[in-house]
């Protein structure tokens, strides 16, 4: 039987069976010493420490306590094994071979190893009679007497080794099995995932995502806060059948046009003859792919509405990422998202889409700090900057500006702005504080790629916006607003304590206050108690730091003062009226209370700084807690801002039905003028001129032309030459009059029985359709 040394013994791998690796040692019997002193030529034979029962297998086991989960030998076994191999190889003798189980030695190799053990006692025995007196022996023949017992006691071993061999097959495919039935004691093996397992997992990972919990939350929070603007889609509008109408119109022309004939867009169907009409007022021109997805009348109203709810979700979720990457917690976005995108003030602007639409100034605002690895909390970091999220930001800016520049020349500005003090705190700060490159962060060239390229973009799309913009001013000096129209829309300082009408908790408190505002609908820009008292709070006990703070009530103080017009201190001349004598463009906007949304984000940005720190208060509460969970009063605690300012911008929106057209208008001769004309009515028509987008001469914007404004005034004494000859000279080939709209006004004569009569005496064919009159020019 072949001995294997320590050598061979190291380099062995470990057993695959962890079972047959938890043996017991295998103890070496050093050959017994003759005459003080081990015979060099004598054999070591390995003899086991114990016969184990296999009954008491498990005790044994659990006694061998030197072995790894793995089924390897421990540290511990090792060494002993190889002192035991290595004691046996100094005696003189083969290192005994270490089976892979004590309990395996067979019948053979006890009954040999007894008779080893016998002779080596018969030798004891003479050696004792020698010492006693007996004849001595001689040491030469003794030793050759002992090489000669030792190989006739190997040539008879060879025969038991190879019956051993066999019994230690049998013995380990028992000890094999014996392991089978301590394996049912082992962790249950890991399940492999199946194909669909694993979608499934990915699915769930990605509805559970806290992004795209924040896309459908928002939209929800929309959906009912707007409620019931999406119970009857089709049929009504939000708020009132003015403005509303006029923007549905605006989404369906830009889808119309300007995939068709992009050169064109500026010269819309309406406001015939005039030229740049689209330019008249804000073109909501971002819309226009949505503008693409149907036609006609029903699909223009349904586009409108569902855009209405849309602009309420993108003000929340542009909110909620902002401050998510400026630092704050899920609980301080929520509730900035809710005071921002909800505010009281904004049901006053309901009828006003391009106001409302003011979600991507925050959302483009997080995503370029995103691209600059930017936030309050840890300012200015490059290791987490990614050029894609600065590209991504300079497109949503620029796709915002594209939707009106009523709100978006004031957000252009803002980033002028902003720009400037980031680049001068970059490059100077440091200077001042030691020397020219001290401190200075690394700006990564492709960032200033991106930023050159985007603002290049935004520069582009709002030059290309702003030139027909310009042209109008050009053409129609009344476009200009003066400083006594913006006077009339300026919001007095109380008007930031009072609430519109439509709000559900406040509108009939702040009745009394409201009837003192000349115009309420633009005066009342009330931000919620919620909002102002968690942004007191967030003045003091806040996540962000102390210089983030005043940043940010500065931002508030200023732009509360702008948004109040002439009405501010001193009449505004060292405030708003600087902006409009300075800054292009600024002379345009007639309505500064629409620079509150700018008062609202910072004031938001501030609560959410509070909540956010009571946020992390709780977490560090209950960290302490055995397990580890907040409980109900705490979690509510933590949602409960965002409930209250939801709370205080619900509001009761009307939902008046808007009729259709006369079925007599649809093949009306274009180009037509419809009567009676005014800016309401004017509106109303324009979205009935969805259904095939004919030229009429009717239109309502922010101004009125002067031609326009000559044409109603000589056609209400229709059918007079003079308006007749105006009408032909605009080459209007259809006059339209609706008795049910004329009644009680200028131009109920022109639908009368004697108007017809004169009309045919100067060569003009007449039909009566039901409520409308036809005049054929």
């Amino acid at each position: 039987m072949r001995t294997i040394s320590p050598e061979e013994k190291a380099a062995a791998p470990p057993p695959a069976d962890s079972i047959a690796s938890m043996e017991r040692p295998v103890d070496v019997v050093p050959p017994r010493k003759q005459n003080g002193r081990t015979p060099s030529g004598a054999s070591v034979e390995a003899a086991p420490s114990s016969t184990v029962d296999p009954a008491a297998t498990p005790a044994a086991d659990a006694a061998t306590a030197g072995t790894t989960s793995n089924g390897t030998a421990s540290a511990g076994a090792a060494p002993a094994d190889a002192a035991t191999a290595a004691e046996a190889q100094a005696a003189g003798g083969k290192p005994a071979e270490a089976t892979a189980d004590a309990d395996a030695k067979t019948t053979g190799a006890k009954a040999d190893a007894a008779a080893a053990e016998t002779t080596a006692d018969a030798d004891a025995k003479a050696a004792d009679g020698a010492e006693t007196g007996a004849k001595p022996v001689d040491e030469a023949k003794a030793g050759a007497d002992l090489k000669a017992g030792g190989k006739a006691t190997a040539e008879e071993k060879t025969a038991d080794d190879k019956a051993a061999e066999a019994d230690s097959v049998s013995l380990t495919k028992k000890k094999a099995d014996r392991g089978e039935e301590w394996r049912k004691f082992a962790p249950p093996p890991e399940r492999v995932p199946g194909r669909y397992a694993k979608l499934g997992a990915r699915v769930w990972a990605f509805v559970a995502h806290e992004w795209t919990l924040a896309v459908l939350g928002s939209f929800l929070a929309a959906a009912v806060m707007t409620w019931p603007t999406l119970k009857n889609p089709t049929k009504t509008l939000p708020m009132d059948l003015g403005d509303p109408t006029l923007q549905a119109w605006q989404m369906a022309w830009s889808g119309h046009e300007l995939p068709r004939n992009p050169l064109n867009v500026w010269n819309s169907n309406t406001f015939y003859p005039e030229s740049n009409s689209f330019a008249f007022s804000d073109t909501l021109m971002g819309y226009f792919p949505v503008g693409m997805i149907g036609s006609g009348f029903t699909a223009a109203i349904l586009r409108y509405n569902i855009m209405f709810v849309f602009a309420f979700a993108l003000a929340f979720l542009g909110v909620y990422a902002l401050v998510r990457q400026l630092g704050g917690t899920k609980s301080g976005a929520a509730l900035a998202a809710a005071a921002f995108g909800f505010a009281p003030w904004r049901w006053t602007q309901a009828g006003h889409l391009h106001v409302l639409s003011s979600g991507g100034i925050a959302l483009s605002l997080a995503m370029l700090a995103r691209g600059h690895g930017y936030s309050f909390r840890h300012g200015y970091r490059p290791e987490k900057a990614n050029w894609k999220w600065v590209v991504a930001g300079w497109a949503v800016a620029t796709w915002q500006i594209s939707l009106g520049f009523g709100i978006g020349l004031p957000f252009a500005y803002a980033l002028a702005l902003l720009g400037v003090i980031v680049v001068g705190h970059w490059a100077l700060v440091p200077r001042i504080r030691s020397s020219w490159w001290a401190d200075r962060k690394p700006f990564a060239r492709v960032l200033l790629i991106a930023n050159l390229g985007g603002g290049l973009l935004f520069a582009l799309i709002g030059g290309l916006m702003a030139r027909p913009y310009l042209q109008v001013v050009e053409d129609h000096p009344n476009a200009r607003r003066v400083v006594e129209e913006v006077s009339v829309y300026s919001p007095p300082k109380w008007g930031w304590l009072v609430a519109p009408v439509q709000s559900r908790l406040w509108g009939e408190e702040h009745a009394g206050v409201r009837a003192l505002l000349s115009v309420p609908g633009e005066m009342s820009i009330f931000l919620g108690y919620t909002a102002l008292g968690l942004a007191a709070a967030g003045l003091i006990f806040s996540v962000w730091s102390w210089r983030i703070r005043a940043m940010l009530a500065a931002g508030t103080f200023v732009s509360g003062i702008l948004a109040m017009g002439t009405a501010a201190p001193k009449g505004g001349d060292w405030s708003y009226l600087i902006l409009y004598d300075i800054l292009p463009g600024w002379d345009g906007i007639r309505t500064p209370g629409r620079l509150v949304l700018w008062t609202t984000l910072c004031v938001a940005v501030l609560a959410a700084g509070a909540v956010s720190a009571f946020a992390e208060r709780v977490k560090e509460f209950a960290e302490d807690r055995v397990p580890y969970r907040p409980g109900l009063i705490l979690r509510t605690a933590m949602v409960l801002p965002m409930v209250l300012a939801l709370a205080e911008g619900a509001a009761i929106i009307p939902q008046p039905e808007m009729p259709k057209a006369p079925l007599a208008m649809k093949d009306l001769e274009a180009p037509f003028f419809i009567l009676p004309s005014d800016q309401i009515n004017d509106e109303n028509y324009m979205l009935w001129g969805t259904d095939g987008l004919k030229p009429m001469v009717n239109g309502g914007s922010g101004f009125t032309p002067i031609g326009q404004q000559h044409m109603r005034d000589v056609c209400t004494s229709f059918p007079n030459p003079e308006c007749v000859e105006v009408l032909r000279e605009a080459k209007v080939k259809t006059l339209v009059i609706i008795r049910s709209r004329a009644i009680g006004g200028p131009y109920e004569l022109a639908a009368s029985p004697e108007a017809m009569e004169a009309a045919a005496d100067l060569g003009i064919v007449s039909e009566e359709r039901g409520d409308v009159v036809i005049y054929k020019l």
